[in-house]
């Protein structure tokens, strides 16, 4: 008698034990949801680059190249130069600049001329593996900093090839 009571107090806690996790897994996807919608930004309402660019202005993924703008990104022309040591090696990089506010190509074209002065003094050790990339990343990101006074808010890095 007592095998049986044993039997159907079971059964009964093991579909408990189901139903609480399957609305538990309800209660924190609607949780996660909820929080995601009121956290996130809203999404920015695209808007097409006009066609009045010139034939030169636009490059394959029609990112502005130096000589135009829009929507406050500049693409700098490619950045190749030889490394400091070893001086066979040679990089290759293409950066954009993103503008707070209205670009100015001038600004942008004296970052350009920084980087690359830069970059000649790099050596193939200072930027070999993933940490070495970000330290990179971090000491162009300072030098447009300090030579932009803040105006440039974002440095997107498009290739980096070293040869």
């Amino acid at each position: 008698m007592e095998e049986i009571e044993s039997k159907e107090t079971k059964a009964p806690s093991r579909l408990m034990t189901i139903a609480a996790v399957a609305v538990l897994t309800l209660v924190a996807g609607g949780g996660g949801w909820l929080a995601g919608m009121l956290l996130a930004p809203p999404p920015a309402e695209k808007t097409e680059i006009p066609a009045e660019l010139p034939a030169n202005a636009t490059g394959e993924e029609g990112i502005p190249k130096m000589s135009a703008v829009a929507h406050g990104i500049v693409q700098l022309d490619p950045i190749t130069t030889n490394l400091a040591y070893p001086a066979e090696n040679w990089v290759r990089l293409e950066v954009a600049l993103q503008f707070d506010g209205a670009p100015d190509v001038a600004l942008a074209e004296t970052i350009h001329q920084d980087i690359a002065a830069y970059l000649k003094t790099v050596s193939l050790q200072q930027i070999q593996g993933p940490r070495g990339f970000q330290y990179l990343r971090d000491d162009i990101q300072e030098r447009v900093d300090l030579r932009s006074e803040g105006r440039v808010t974002n440095v997107m890095f498009r290739t980096f090839v070293i040869q």
